[in-house]
């Protein structure tokens, strides 16, 4: 129990001091995934272990609860960025299902790979490992044939790739560097945290964290091909995380510094403007989650989860409590029927299980301890 602790409190902490390093304000200038092929319900979780990364997979059954299914070698290695505690990736969408080509896929940060499975219900089956274009994969991004991967590390980069006969063919027309500083400490507030499609697909948007504190945006042409370089909105003190798409031009977004859940719309231009703003009253609110007209955003630090209810469209966001889970909130999905939740907690590599009220209350339905799940990110419920 004190050891568990004393990780939850060096989290918190390192978080903390990733607002305090972000720019202060005088300095001043994200849905849910289409069902696999054969029906089951499932819910799959990465290990991100550096000794082998695995994904592990679990049955739904119609109360929630899940159930072991398998457990799958993505023939890669799992990494731990410098600082990190409870997140060993401290990204959003390391586990990203593709719903179009009914593929999973998973980022192999200690190996520099992505590792492609089919899906059949709650079976995985192991298509292709393919390099990610750089260093320290930690995110992936799909609409319709394209798919980005965000590596994290050497001032973070973005690798593009197209789908053909359900593989992956890497473009070297779609790689752009991000330029963030490579040396800025810890790594684990240092790196880009998520790479995202607007709703509409035309706009490919990375969160820097607090190297920058920045949304950057890369207009996409009829291809998908990026521009050049990104527009970037710089959000002083925010250090923006990770996020979910709202509508077809907005986000939904996770801001670890002003631990707040926030709306932004992104203009064609590659800009961002926010519309509104709320705070969780909590610590390290970095990963968020939509169903219906609900958020649910994770608080590594405080270990819960703050809900919230969105409406005219995003620009009114309403609290509706904190939920404890188990310690280090940290990834989480919404099953496809949007009855259930499901949260890795890191400190102790446990998935827990929620209902969703319809007044959006969560009601704890069981846990699962994740084998070798210490630290692990990366999760996919349907």
């Amino acid at each position: 129990m004190q050891k568990t602790t004393r990780l939850a409190v060096a989290l918190a902490t390192a978080l903390a001091a990733a607002a305090v390093c972000a720019p202060s304000a005088a300095a001043a200038t994200h849905g849910g995934a289409g069902h696999p092929r054969g029906g089951n319900h499932a819910v799959f979780v990465q290990t991100d272990d550096p000794a082998g990364n695995q994904v592990v997979a679990y049955r739904r059954a119609e109360d929630g609860q899940l159930t072991p299914a398998g457990t799958y070698d993505t023939h890669g290695l799992g990494g731990v960025l410098d600082g990190s505690v409870a997140d060993h990736l401290a990204s959003q969408g390391s586990l990203t299902y593709d719903p179009g080509h009914a593929l999973l896929y998973a980022v192999n940060a200690g190996s520099d790979t992505v590792s492609v499975f089919s899906v059949d219900g709650d079976r995985l089956a192991l298509r292709q490992v393919v390099g990610s274009g750089g260093r320290f994969p930690v995110s992936v991004a799909v609409h319709d044939d394209a798919v980005y991967v965000l590596n994290a590390l050497d001032g973070g980069s973005i690798q593009g790739y197209t789908v053909h006969d359900r593989r992956l063919e890497a473009r070297a027309d779609r790689n752009r560097p991000l330029g963030l500083d490579p040396n800025a400490t810890p790594q684990f507030t240092n790196t880009p945290g998520q790479v995202g499609f607007t709703g509409e697909g035309s706009q490919l948007v990375v969160t820097t964290k607090a190297n920058g504190s920045s949304l950057l945006v890369f207009n996409l042409d009829r291809s998908g091909t990026p521009a050049d370089t990104p527009v970037t909105t710089t959000l002083p003190g925010a250090v923006p995380f990770a996020f979910v798409p709202n509508g077809g031009h907005g986000l939904f977004l996770a801001e670890a510094g002003t631990n707040a859940v926030a709306t932004f719309t992104v203009h064609r231009d590659g800009t961002a403007t926010q519309e509104a703003f709320a705070p969780t009253n909590q610590s390290a609110t970095c990963w968020i989650v939509a169903v219906r007209d609900l958020l649910y955003a994770s608080n590594a630090g405080s270990s819960t989860l703050s809900g919230f209810r969105t409406a005219d469209h995003g620009r009114r966001l309403t609290a509706l409590g904190n939920t404890p889970t188990d310690p280090g909130t940290v990834d989480a999905a919404v099953s496809s029927n949007g009855h259930f939740l499901y949260v890795q907690t890191g400190v102790d590599g446990i998935l827990d299980e929620f209902a969703i009220g319809d007044d959006g209350s969560l009601t704890p339905i069981g846990s699962q301890v994740v084998p070798r799940g210490v630290g692990g990110e990366g999760i996919v419920a349907f």
